[in-house]
């Protein structure tokens, strides 16, 4: 595939580029002047010593395996936690053979079997979507509603899964892949993977609700705050750039709902340092490996 030329499926519209930097207002503490620039800055990586050895020295042997539970998940068969199961209850056989140990290692060549069906692990897939209003982002809606699978159909063989969500009428940078480890790393708190919103309001927003989102606003999770908010330059007053790393469901719109906003429009405009540049609503692109090896820096 081409990752300069875009696929699609599903309708799209044109859209006007988010303007990345944010007017300086004039309580310095609650809006900077602008947010920093470093989805920009590379990271750079040290190159791994060389290390010396004994003439006539024994290679040291590399273990090729990959545990048994994980070659499950690989294949898409289930989470490691179940594949674990799965063994301990004798459901998976490796050339043959019952395998009900855990931390087997399975070898290149060997032939797995899952209830009787053979299974090899999937390739990883990354795909980038520029979401439209109106998608669910699940991979099935029981009220048969549009979902963000209906976009990516053709971008892989494999199934894939949405890393978080966006809420129904949230757009904007949504990754989706099968990298069940990625996912895990990428939706872990812990992790505070950075998101950039941009937010158009129904009103001008006030300076002293600047401070109150960078305070913190309590909810039955806890108390949620942003990490930056400014007034984005150019624009009328009723739109804000936010910057956060809390992961709650629908958090942003909440937040200034609590304020006594109503959110008319919300565009998630970076995601764990991906953008939606060049990318129209509605389109999908791979990842570069550029873009896969940043996100497992994280």
């Amino acid at each position: 595939m081409n990752n300069k030329s875009p696929n699609r499926r599903g309708a799209g519209r044109n859209e006007k580029s988010f303007k990345k930097s944010f007017q300086n207002e004039s309580n310095k503490k609650s809006s900077p002047s602008k947010f920093n620039k470093d989805l920009k800055d590379k990271k750079k990586f040290n190159t791994s010593p060389s290390f010396l050895r004994k003439k006539n020295a024994k290679p040291i042997e590399k273990k090729e395996g990959i545990r048994l539970n994980k070659y499950i998940a690989n294949s898409g068969i289930c989470s490691r936690r179940e594949a674990d199961l799965f063994i301990q209850n004798g459901v998976v056989k490796v050339n043959g053979k019952i395998i009900t140990e855990f931390g087997y290692q399975v070898m290149p060549g060997d032939e797995v079997f899952f209830d009787g069906r053979y299974i090899r692990p999937e390739k990883n897939v990354y795909v980038l979507l520029n979401k439209p209003k109106s998608y669910i982002s699940t991979t099935k809606d029981e009220k048969a509603r549009k979902t963000v699978m209906d976009l990516v159909a053709n971008a892989s063989p494999y199934r894939l899964y949405p890393v978080g969500r966006l809420d129904r009428q949230t757009t904007g940078v949504l990754l989706l892949t099968n990298d069940g480890d990625l996912t895990k790393k990428l939706t872990h708190p812990s992790h505070e993977v950075k998101k950039i919103y941009h937010v158009t309001l129904n009103k001008k927003v006030s300076v002293s609700d600047f401070d109150q989102l960078l305070e913190g606003i309590r909810f039955e999770e806890g108390i949620a705050k942003v990490d930056k908010v400014s007034y984005i330059e150019g624009s009328p007053k009723n739109e804000v750039g936010v910057e956060i790393h809390i992961g709650w469901n629908r958090i942003v719109r909440r937040m200034f709902e609590k304020l006594g906003y109503e959110v008319e429009k919300l565009d998630r405009v970076m995601f764990a340092g991906l953008t939606k540049k060049n990318l129209k609503r509605g389109y999908w692109r791979i990842l570069t490996e550029l873009e896969i090896n940043n996100l497992k820096m994280l």
